[in-house]
C-alpha cells in the first residue's frame, strides 16, 4: 500500500511537472526543445503509439475536457488525506499549536470556494449583443491589437485585448490564457478569481510543507535523535549527519517524509508562477500580450521571418496606469465600470 501511495505521488509529480513546462514552452527556446525532443522520440517509438500519444495530447490539452479538473481534486484529496491522516495526530500529540494545524483546511476551503468560480465563471465571451460594448472599453494601439479586424472564426470585429480560443472556440474580452487545471479560459471577468485561487493554493502548499517540517524538526529534538550516534563499515562511532537523519526519517514515515518533497517542490512551481501572475496583473498585461510583445522584441531569436522591407514591430504597454489602477481593473473589470458610467 504504502509503494502504491508513493507510486501515486510520484507521477502526479511528474504530471504537474508536465503541465508546468507546457504552460511555460511558448518561450522560443523551450519550444525548439520541445520539438527537438519530439524529433528524437519519432526514431525510437513506434508510429502507431505516436499517433496514440498525439491523439491523448490533442484532448488533454486542445478539447474542453474535466481530466485535469478531477487530477486536481485527486492530488489535494491525497494531500490533504495524509495531512488529517497522520501529521494532524501526531502534531497534536506533540502539543503544537492548533490554529497551525488548522490553517491548511482554512485555506482549502477558499480555495476550492474561487476554483469552482474560476471554472464556471463567463471568462468574458464576445457575442453579437454585447460586441459594440467591448469595442469601446480599451483603445486601439494599432500595433498588436489593430481597429477594424474580424475574427476569422466568429466573424465578430475583434475588441481590442480579445482573442479567439481554440479550445472553447469563442472570442474572450481581455484574453488571458486557456487553463487547463479549470476547464476554462482566464479573461476579464475570471481573472481576479483566478488571482486569489492561484494565491490560496501557493499558500496551502506552502503551509501544508511548513507543518510538515514543523513536526519532523519537532520529533527529532523530541526524540534527540541529532544527539544519537551509529557505528560506520569501520567501527568507528559517528554523530547523526543531516543525510543520515533523512534517510531515517524517510524509513520511519515514508509518506510524509515524501509528501513533504511533494509540496515543497509545488510550493516552488505554484510561487514562480504566482509572482508571474501578479506581475501581470501590477502592470495591467495579460499572458497574451506579454508573450506577443516578447516575441515581438526578440528580433533575433533564431526561427523568425522578417520580410527584410518589414519596419520592425515596436509594442508598448499602454493600458498600464499605476499599481492600484492596474488592480482596480483585475478586481472590476473595465466593462463594468464602463457600464456604469454609461448609466
Amino acid at each position: 500500500m504504502d509503494f502504491l501511495v508513493l507510486f501515486l505521488f510520484y507521477l502526479a509529480l511528474v504530471l504537474i511537472g508536465g503541465v508546468m513546462i507546457c504552460i511555460c514552452s511558448k518561450t522560443h527556446r523551450l519550444k525548439g526543445l520541445v520539438r527537438g525532443g519530439a524529433q528524437i522520440f519519432s526514431y525510437i517509438i513506434p508510429e502507431c503509439l505516436q499517433r496514440a500519444m498525439l491523439r491523448l495530447l490533442h484532448y488533454l490539452f486542445h478539447t474542453r475536457n474535466h481530466t485535469f479538473i478531477i487530477l486536481h481534486l485527486t492530488l489535494q484529496g491525497m494531500v490533504y488525506a495524509e495531512y488529517t491522516w497522520e501529521i494532524f495526530g501526531y502534531c497534536r500529540a506533540l502539543e503544537l499549536s492548533l490554529y497551525s494545524l488548522s490553517l491548511p483546511y482554512l485555506l482549502l476551503i477558499v480555495n476550492l470556494f474561487f476554483f469552482t468560480l474560476s471554472c464556471v465563471t463567463d471568462p468574458g465571451t464576445i457575442t453579437k449583443a454585447n460586441e459594440l460594448l467591448f469595442l469601446q472599453v480599451y483603445e486601439f494601439d494599432e500595433v498588436m491589437f489593430p481597429k477594424n479586424m474580424k475574427c476569422s472564426t466568429c466573424g465578430l470585429r475583434k475588441p481590442a485585448r480579445s482573442k479567439h480560443c481554440s479550445v472553447c472556440n469563442r472570442c474572450v474580452h481581455r484574453f488571458d490564457h486557456h487553463c487547463v487545471w479549470v476547464n476554462n479560459c482566464i479573461g476579464a471577468w475570471n481573472t481576479r478569481y483566478f488571482l486569489i485561487y492561484l494565491l490560496t493554493l501557493t499558500a496551502s502548499a506552502a503551509t501544508v510543507a511548513t507543518v510538515t517540517t514543523m513536526f519532523l524538526v519537532r520529533l527529532v529534538m523530541v526524540s534527540d535523535l541529532n544527539l544519537e550516534t551509529y557505528v560506520d563499515d569501520l567501527g568507528h562511532f559517528q554523530v547523526i549527519d543531516t543525510v543520515f537523519l533523512v534517510q531515517y526519517l524517510f524509513l520511519t514515515f515514508p509518506r510524509i517524509v515524501f509528501m513533504l518533497g511533494f509540496v515543497l517542490i509545488l510550493s516552488f512551481l505554484l510561487g514562480g508562477y504566482l509572482c508571474f501572475a501578479l506581475y501581470l496583473a501590477a502592470t495591467n498585461q495579460t499572458t497574451n500580450e506579454w508573450y506577443r510583445g516578447n516575441r515581438a522584441r526578440c528580433q533575433h531569436c533564431p526561427g523568425t521571418v522578417r520580410p527584410t522591407s518589414a519596419e520592425p514591430w515596436v509594442y508598448r504597454n499602454s493600458h498600464s496606469h499605476g499599481l492600484w489602477s492596474n488592480l482596480r481593473e483585475i478586481f472590476l473589470p473595465a466593462a463594468v465600470h464602463y457600464e456604469r458610467k454609461k448609466k
